[in-house]
């Protein structure tokens, strides 16, 4: 059983800083507003401390008791996490490749009763995940390993450049690297209308510092991200300590199952459920991916 088990909301979460519970309250509305006003402009937004102080190291404990749940593998992919060996013209970035070797905890090897699995099913949680990404709703994902996740970036390894392909993610950083593991990212380099290939090639191959932001976070902090239109990465791990995020994934449509293929990239393994949903999805945009 989980130590947290007990602990209501309000204590996981500092509410007087982030009152999820008092939206229309001015410290509500001037919560939301920030965030959306920097998801629009920046593409992301953090909520410092979200998680308070005294819950961080029971946090840590429990997703590290988890880590070693992780698949693993070291894999060669592009930006858009397609085949690397899809015809494409000399020059174009998703010929560019990179050795990926983090890895995920699939939610079905996640404690229902953990803390991050708590949170991404709290109905307030949601809700305010929802108003600061301008939503009238979020949905879980109805995918059985997808929709909550432990990332783990182990020392010597990296999450390179990528875009994501669901519009939005929300996630949080459980424990920092000794060194390295910071978060890169270039706020709206595409958009749903446009690639923008030749912005993308600049920043692979190093020539798009005017692009490119880092962004400093900390145990406990909460993340808000525009994935889709951002590339982004978690540059190498250094020292002794593995970075560890928990990824609370939501949709604005019910009933959202990951691809076969993307998710035995992920997991090494695919259920029923993706095999039943396959070639059922339906894009919202006609980005490569």
């Amino acid at each position: 059983m989980s130590t947290l088990q007990a602990v209501p909301l309000d204590q996981l979460v500092d509410t007087a800083r982030y009152p999820l519970s008092e939206l229309e309250s001015a410290e509500g509305q001037a919560v939301v507003s920030r965030a959306r006003r920097e998801l629009s402009t920046l593409g992301c937004t953090v909520l410092p401390d979200f998680v308070r102080p005294s819950i961080r190291d029971a946090l840590r404990q429990e997703c590290s008791a988890i880590a070693p749940r992780a698949h693993f593998d070291v894999e060669t992919v592009n930006v858009y996490n397609i085949a690397v060996d899809s015809a494409l013209p000399e020059d174009h970035p998703g010929r560019r490749t990179f050795q990926r070797g983090n890895a995920f905890v699939a939610r079905d090897r996640i404690p229902a009763d953990s803390l991050i699995s708590r949170l991404y099913a709290h109905e307030v949680f949601q809700r305010f995940v929802a108003r600061c990404f301008g939503l009238p709703q979020l949905h879980e994902l109805a995918d059985p390993l997808s929709g909550l996740v432990l990332n783990v970036v182990v020392p010597g390894m990296e999450h390179p450049w990528h875009f994501d392909t669901n519009e939005f993610t929300v996630s949080m950083l459980t424990q920092q690297a000794r060194s390295g593991g910071d978060f890169e990212y270039c706020p709206n380099i595409r958009s749903a209308h446009d690639e923008r290939f030749d912005d993308v090639r600049d920043v692979l191959d190093g020539r798009g510092e005017r692009l490119t932001r880092r962004l400093p976070l900390q145990a406990g902090d909460l993340q808000l991200f525009k994935g889709r239109y951002s590339l982004h990465r978690v540059s190498p791990v250094r020292g002794e300590i593995a970075r560890h995020s928990a990824i609370f994934a939501y949709s604005e449509r019910p009933g959202v199952i990951g691809s076969v293929a993307r998710t035995r990239q992920l997991f090494g393994r695919v259920l029923p459920e993706h095999l039943t949903a396959e070639g059922r999805a339906v894009r919202g945009d006609r980005l490569l991916d």
